[in-house]
């Protein structure tokens, strides 16, 4: 029976992943901050024909999440975790993002993610398998003004996770970095304005599913955009700032 653990499942990607996995044989383990949200997620899942588990916390807990991983992997040894808990925080109103805010967002976008990853890579490695995968963004490539230590806890995660990857691919562990761009969902629609080639939830868990089935490093989505967000990073920042203004006069049209 596959066994999986998903944070940030009570909505979003994390909720659409749950779904997507859940079928008969396979053990979810849904964790997530909303309690209700969470069940409802896997009441959903369950009726599908999953085995499903839920646990309420916050990823910042470290011992908490720390003593879940273990207890969950005692239970019964997990395949795949995905590392998906995350905030926008930002400022979508011109303003600088305060310092509560730029800390909050890092420890839950960074910090956290290491809190379930970590100990979940240590269980993996000492029986030589399983796969882990962490939930960046393009942001990490293009990062957004109105967000920064979003971008920054993203970019961290892609540069961690493909560090770790090779250096423990050889001993059975897989790890893969998710690099979605505009996915609808309640958090995705924070941002307001133009929302260039937006998917669903739904169509972003396929991609992701599919990406970690064939043991992809980096899982990038939808490729144009992919694409243009990594030659954005190559960019002069005189260039960068050109393109900026022309995304932001797009839009405000669009409004």
């Amino acid at each position: 029976m596959p066994r999986i653990l998903i944070t940030g499942a009570s909505s979003g990607i994390g909720a659409a992943l749950a779904r997507h996995y859940a079928v008969a044989g396979t053990s979810l383990v849904l964790v997530g901050r909303n309690a209700d949200r969470l069940e409802a997620e896997a009441q959903v899942c369950r009726a599908r024909g999953a085995a499903v588990e839920t646990a309420a916390l916050d990823t910042r807990d470290r011992d908490a999440v720390r003593a879940l991983v273990h207890a969950t992997d005692a239970a019964g040894p997990l395949d795949l975790v995905v590392v998906n808990a995350a905030v926008n925080g930002g400022n979508q109103r011109g303003e600088v993002e305060t310092e509560e805010t730029a800390f909050e967002t890092g420890d839950i976008n960074y910090t956290g993610s290491l809190n379930v990853m970590l100990p979940a890579l240590s269980l993996m490695l000492a029986r030589g398998r399983g796969q882990i995968a962490l939930m960046s963004s393009l942001a990490a490539y293009a990062p957004l003004p109105d967000a920064p230590a979003y971008s920054g806890a993203k970019a961290a995660l892609v540069a961690h996770g493909l560090a770790l990857r090779q250096k423990v691919g050889p001993r059975g562990v897989r790890i893969s970095v998710v690099t979605p761009g505009y996915v609808k969902t309640p958090m995705g629609g924070e941002l307001k304005g133009w929302r260039p080639l937006e998917v669903s939830a739904e169509q972003a868990a396929a991609v992701i599913a599919r990406g970690l089935a064939k043991n992809r490093d980096v899982i990038a989505f939808p490729f144009a955009l992919a694409a243009l967000a990594r030659t954005v990073l190559l960019l002069p920042e005189s260039v960068r700032r050109v393109g900026l203004y022309a995304f932001r006069f797009q839009r405000r049209k669009r409004r």
